[in-house]
């Protein structure tokens, strides 16, 4: 990834990998969450790649690996779309029909595809199975589009443009009063309200400023 100098270099970059990712026919996603990585979702990272390869579909197909997809208990977890098409306990050994049958074609593995154990139904998208109906993403909307190791994923979906809002048209005072307004609090137990923490920093004395980040994810995985 390029240095950027500008707002307009960032606008650059983001409409390049728009028509980027355009060129794309399809997506195949992989949970990499711990969920996922402890029953070996990796090793069918790799299978995909090669597959990809071997059958010709490295032009037209990206291969994305993601945070964690919540359904853990389904795992290894493969997506394809468009469409949404779920595969779940998958291994590097059924990668090469899942390519060859929902990628080069619009097929589907029925015997990977999700089963409802309470209707006995197959639910062949994330958006068909209970789980996922019943959820209301706010922060994680965005998280089966983008690769948390990939800067350009973000970028794409209009990732820094709340810092550029902040660098060009705010002051310190009024990013303070945004925070405080949306109510954000820290998850430590306490539920510290973020903007008043931030507001008690800019009114400490002294010209010497230190930020200290607790980065612990927590995932019980």
């Amino acid at each position: 990834m390029q240095k950027l100098g500008c707002v307009a270099e960032l606008d650059g970059v983001r409409e390049e990998l728009a028509v980027e990712r355009q060129a794309a026919r399809k997506v195949v996603t992989v949970c990499g969450g711990t969920g996922c990585r402890a029953p070996g979702c990796m090793p069918v990272v790799e299978a995909a790649r090669r597959q990809l390869e071997r059958q010709g579909l490295t032009d037209s197909t990206r291969l994305r690996v993601t945070g964690c997809h919540g359904f853990c208990e389904q795992g290894p977890i493969v997506v394809v779309d468009p469409g949404g098409l779920f595969y779940r306990h998958v291994d590097p050994e059924d990668v090469g029909e899942i390519i060859a049958v929902s990628v080069a074609r619009d097929g589907a593995v029925e015997r990977l595809l999700y089963v409802d154990p309470v209707e006995g139904k197959v639910r062949p998208t994330e958006s068909d199975i209970p789980f996922y109906v019943a959820q209301d993403r706010v922060l994680l909307d965005q998280n089966r589009v983008v690769d948390p190791c990939a800067i350009e994923d973000y970028i794409a979906i209009g990732g820094y443009t709340a810092l550029v809002k902040v660098l060009t048209g705010m002051t310190p005072e009024s990013v303070i009063e945004e925070v405080k307004a949306s109510g954000l609090r820290g998850r430590g137990g306490g539920g510290f309200p973020t903007g008043r923490k931030w507001e008690l920093c800019r009114a400490a004395h002294g010209t010497e400023r230190f930020v200290i980040c607790n980065a612990d994810e927590g995932d019980p995985g």
